[in-house]
């Protein structure tokens, strides 16, 4: 196959740090092409996935992250650099409303964000004539009148990421500098705990910053150690020498590929039982789900859990193999004139669960 993928106008592919979604647009990339498959990358020039890119396409817009003028900028581009692919996978919002004009290749987007009421409309009129993938049951449930074609957890490769030992001494917080990623319920969870907290923050929008030093900052103790934002390298091996790994999410993430970046360290996770974290943790095995308020009593027990299996819950259930595979099933289907597996049929796009 020909896959054409299109990426976010806003961070290079991979990211240098914080870039959730751009990482799973990289591990497929990568992956597509290692399967023996051509893949043509949209995405910020200075990206430098290893694969080729459509030319002409502007430099990373992250001053403008969000901004629809720069979205849709950035989406005709790229659809008029596709041409002469099988299918084309759309990890914009605007693109598939665009995705008209490619005329007979098939287009699939991923949601990547939350099903809210704005959202369906856009999802609903998306599925017209595109394949949709969410990432997990829980978006999806949601809004269960979104025809989604398929539920396909993120994946990541592990081989570059080390299981560190957990012997710290101190619990960790990854996450974006806002109410909804839980930073200042993780505060008060590891003072309950009587283990500092060590907390990597991305923090470059405005409400971001506004957030940190309204509300964050001026409770930060002696108990907490403020490391912003790190690399990869870095945010591994702050999270393998933690005890655990605290994710008291306040909203029903569609995803949290943090979780599984904590876990394939061997580091538990410690979080609150909304969203996807039930649909990646396993309660007692890999890490401990709650309400918030009964998050510091896991984390004595989380320090004794098997961090082997924490790994290999991310090598069995969320690898980038078993990720990609997925998608190349799906498009396999789409091309060959079939529906996707439990999916009756291509107009109606049911949900596969």
């Amino acid at each position: 196959m020909r896959i054409g993928l299109i990426a976010g106008p806003w961070i290079p592919i991979p990211p240098v740090t914080y870039g959730g979604i751009e990482r799973v647009v990289d591990s497929l990339a990568r992956g597509f092409t290692a399967a023996g498959h051509e893949v043509l990358l949209a995405a910020p020039a200075e990206s430098t996935c290893p694969v080729p890119l459509v030319p002409g396409m502007r430099p990373a817009l992250r001053d403008a992250l969000g901004s629809t003028m720069s979205e849709l900028s950035h989406v005709i581009r790229a659809y008029e650099g596709l041409g002469g692919v099988d299918i084309i996978h759309d990890h914009t919002l605007a693109g598939p409303l665009y995705a008209r004009r490619a005329k007979d290749i098939p287009v699939v987007t991923t949601i990547h964000g939350p099903l809210n009421a704005l959202a369906v409309d856009l999802y609903r009129a998306m599925a017209r004539d595109t394949a949709i993938i969410a990432i997990s049951r829980d978006q999806s449930s949601h809004a269960p009148d979104v025809p989604v074609t398929q539920v396909i957890h993120h994946g990541m490769d592990v081989s570059a990421v080390p299981v560190g030992s957990g012997s710290g001494g101190y619990l960790c917080f990854v996450g974006r500098a806002c109410p909804d990623k839980g930073l200042l319920e993780a505060i008060m969870i590891a003072r309950q705990a009587g283990l500092p907290l060590r907390i990597a923050l991305k923090m470059h929008e405005p409400d971001e910053i506004r957030y940190f030093r309204q509300e964050i900052e001026p409770l930060l103790g002696p108990n907490e150690e403020f490391v912003g934002e790190v690399d990869d390298a870095t945010k591994y091996r702050l999270m393998g020498e933690a005890v655990a790994f605290l994710n008291p999410i306040q909203w029903s993430e569609p995803f949290g590929l943090v979780m599984i970046e904590a876990l394939a360290t061997g580091t538990p996770v410690i979080g609150t039982s909304i969203g996807s974290a039930p649909e990646i943790v396993e309660h007692g095995r890999t890490g401990f789900l709650g309400s918030t308020e009964t998050l510091a009593g896991f984390v004595e027990a989380a320090a004794g859990l098997d961090r082997g299996r924490c790994r290999a819950s991310v090598e069995q259930r969320f690898s980038a193999g078993r990720m990609v595979a997925q998608h190349l099933r799906l498009f396999g289907e789409l091309l060959g004139g079939r529906s996707p597996s439990g999916v009756p049929d291509a107009a109606g796009l049911h949900q596969n669960r």
